[in-house]
């Protein structure tokens, strides 16, 4: 109904507009939606909004989130980032290497961007400022480097894209893989070069440890080390699910944290667990209110019609791609992550198909647009992370992080045109 469909989009624009909440906005929409264009009664939405949520592959992300909080009260983001330090710190540059892999190591097991930046940035960032890096360069690097916490697996918005195409999650955590450790090895090569480039560090960055001393930051940081590959590898070995995952990685990081660390009490659970429920809470808000935004483009077949619009349009892949890419990278600075996935997956994956784009690829493709959205202005979430962290405003971090996203951008189209680094894995 094109009435319908007109309404729909004048009341969802409206309320971005007016700065309501995403969830807020897609609730609402919907909600109009099945008062005036439908018989369906009213009670069928909070049965709707149940149902949702009512899936046992969500119920990692909530176990995903207070993991990662355990883990960065719990000193095992302190032990990464030392462990770096010990191995690298001493070269020129070492310390923003440093930067880079724990961000890496951190979001292979939190599946969270902005935890990621806040447990690797509340150490790096003071770290790299004393030892002779501009503040701008730090942060900007922290809160880009962060952003592969939504690529390298467990990510969040992998199993939302998973849940919302009705996609494997397994296979979608095997694709991110390879396209994570590109983009990251990338933002290493950069990090060198500037530092060597501008002469940034100094000699304090530079003392070199003994091969003794390097043995015990491995042994400090083997159990934090241990913990990617338990979950990672139990997940594709077979031994557990990715939510059966999600929970054994809340297990380890509170046996490590409590017992063999001793950097948590039990007394402070209650306030992490609160600071995870809270987090937990608003992300799955989202989700419940996009999967029943998305219910409601079904039911008028905006999806349908959009593809069979676009199809007739005969584009080629490589074109449609590169559509793509423009779309989401705009999305992706003005909308929340699980939103954006939530809306645009379920209407762009069929045109994919329909071109011959394997949807796994097409996936990671997604995922990699909105990563770059989290360092872009006005809404990129790691820009407002890092900006607390540091005291410096969201647009002096934005103008920091630019040179790094100028390489997930070139990550991106790697991956976008050369679908091995997103299908390597899949299915071996």
């Amino acid at each position: 109904m094109l009435e319908a469909t007109f309404v729909l989009i004048a009341v969802l624009i409206l309320l971005l507009v007016t700065s309501a909440p995403i969830a807020v906005a897609l609730g609402l929409t919907s909600l109009v939606y099945f008062y005036y264009f439908t018989l369906i009664p009213m009670t069928q939405v909070s049965e709707r909004l149940f149902n949702a949520l009512n899936s046992f592959p969500l119920m990692a992300i909530p176990f995903f989130i207070l993991a990662a909080n355990i883990m960065s009260r719990g000193g095992i983001s302190k032990r990464l980032t030392d462990f770096g330090a010990a191995m690298v710190g001493h070269l020129r540059g070492g310390m923003a290497i440093t930067t880079v892999l724990a961000c890496m190591f951190f979001a292979a097991v939190s599946g969270s961007s902005p935890a990621t930046v806040v447990a690797v940035g509340a150490l790096m960032i003071p770290a790299m400022i004393r030892n002779g890096y501009p503040k701008e360069f730090s942060t900007g690097l922290v809160a880009t480097s962060g952003s592969l916490g939504i690529l390298i697996p467990p990510s969040i918005p992998l199993i939302v894209f998973g849940i919302a195409t009705e996609q494997n999650i397994g296979d979608l955590f095997l694709a991110g893989i390879l396209p994570g450790i590109l983009a990251g090895v990338m933002l290493l090569g950069m990090a060198v070069f500037v530092a060597w480039k501008k002469g940034y560090g100094n000699a304090g960055e530079g003392f070199k440890l003994s091969n003794a001393d390097k043995l015990k930051a491995f042994r400090d940081a083997i159990l934090a080390l241990a913990l990617p590959f338990l979950v990672l590898g139990g997940i594709y070995s077979g031994w557990f699910t990715p939510t059966e995952a999600a929970a054994v990685a809340v297990a380890y990081s509170l046996v490590v944290s409590l017992v063999i660390y001793r950097e948590i009490k039990i007394s402070q659970l209650w306030e992490v667990t609160l600071s995870s429920v809270k987090t937990s809470a608003m992300v799955m808000f989202i989700i419940a209110n996009g999967i029943l935004f998305t219910f409601v483009l079904a039911s008028e077949r905006i999806p349908g019609s959009i593809s069979e619009t676009i199809t007739n349009w005969d584009l080629q892949p490589w074109q449609f791609l590169i559509l793509v890419n423009i779309l989401l990278l705009f999305v992706g600075c003005v909308m929340e992550t699980s939103s954006a996935i939530l809306i645009l997956a379920p209407i762009l994956l069929p045109i994919a198909m329909e071109l011959g784009i394997d949807p796994i690829h097409f996936g990671i493709i997604v995922v990699m647009n909105l990563e770059i959205g989290m360092i872009t202005p006005p809404l990129g979430l790691n820009l407002f992370v890092a900006s607390g962290m540091s005291g410096m405003s969201v647009m002096r971090v934005a103008k920091a992080a630019i040179p790094s996203a100028l390489v997930l951008l070139t990550a991106l189209a790697l991956v976008t045109f050369v679908p091995f680094f997103a299908t390597a894995f899949v299915g071996s």
